[in-house]
């Protein structure tokens, strides 16, 4: 189904800084359509210090009902939720936001598109071990659906150690010794996911060496441009099953579509 394109067409906006890479607004648009639903969504490259100007006057735009949020702003637009999820509560942090009779509703996402993602490439979290590199909007979701999900032992690396700690911390309140602060060696691990945009620029470092990769890991990554990043393509080279950010995207698709149009009038 086509998607409409005229004066009652309800707008929504994906925020972003970069946002070139981004393959939400037509997958999402198209959604809407499927749904009957006279919707568009349209990307919105906003720096960090527009980030406060940009979201007042969005909200101003009567026509305006929803904000799928990405890197780096989904602890920033937490801030602007007058209604949150106990899940983007408890992380501090919002991918997706609804208009309101009050102003936004939030809610985080992120993580139950990637364990969606990973098990449908057949991986079963539940017991084994994981080692994710990157604590921040993505990482905090992800760490928290993994733990959800059964994993038994999840160390946690960032190269920013005051952002690790801190979601280490928090996630001990919950899940006790099951998670820790790590290094980015990936030796051992069940699952190896990179939730840092390293890979997404020619030339980036790989988030974890890939010589001490092994072939019975799996590896994720949240990187949806280039289709494989360079950690999948290597992952893939040493024989190691893989999913890549299109795949956490698929899962995402509908968790992210159900709650925008949850408001709807």
């Amino acid at each position: 189904m086509q998607p409409m394109l005229n004066g009652a067409t309800r707008v929504f906006a994906i925020v972003g800084d970069p946002i070139a890479q981004v393959q939400s607004p037509a997958h999402v648009t198209r959604a809407f359509a499927e749904r009957g639903e006279n919707a568009i969504l349209v990307p919105a490259h906003v720096t960090p210090a527009d980030l406060d100007g940009f979201l007042d006057g969005i909200a101003k735009a009567r026509n305006v009902d929803g904000i799928i949020v990405t890197v780096p702003h989904k602890f920033a637009c937490f801030r602007h939720c007058t209604e949150v999820t106990d899940r983007a509560r408890f992380l501090g942090a919002v991918n997706v936001m609804r208009r309101t009779a009050d102003g936004w509703a939030g809610d985080m996402v992120d993580g139950l598109g990637f364990v969606g993602g990973i098990r449908a490439e057949g991986f079963e979290p539940e017991g084994r071990s994981a080692l994710l590199v990157g604590a921040g909007g993505a990482g905090t979701a992800i760490a928290l659906s993994l733990l959800e999900a059964g994993i038994r032992d999840l160390a946690i690396h960032d190269e920013d150690a005051a952002r690790r700690d801190t979601l280490v911390g928090r996630l001990r309140e919950r899940f006790g010794g099951a998670v820790r602060a790590g290094e980015p060696d990936p030796a051992g691990y069940d699952l190896v996911a990179n939730a840092t945009p390293a890979g997404m620029k020619p030339g980036d470092p790989l988030p974890v060496p890939v010589e001490r990769l092994e072939r019975t890991s799996f590896v994720g990554c949240v990187i949806t441009a280039p289709a494989a990043s360079p950690l999948v393509v290597a992952a893939r080279g040493i024989g190691c099953r893989t999913q890549v950010g299109g795949g956490m995207f698929a899962n995402l698709l509908a968790l992210m579509v159900d709650f925008l149009l949850a408001g709807k009038r």
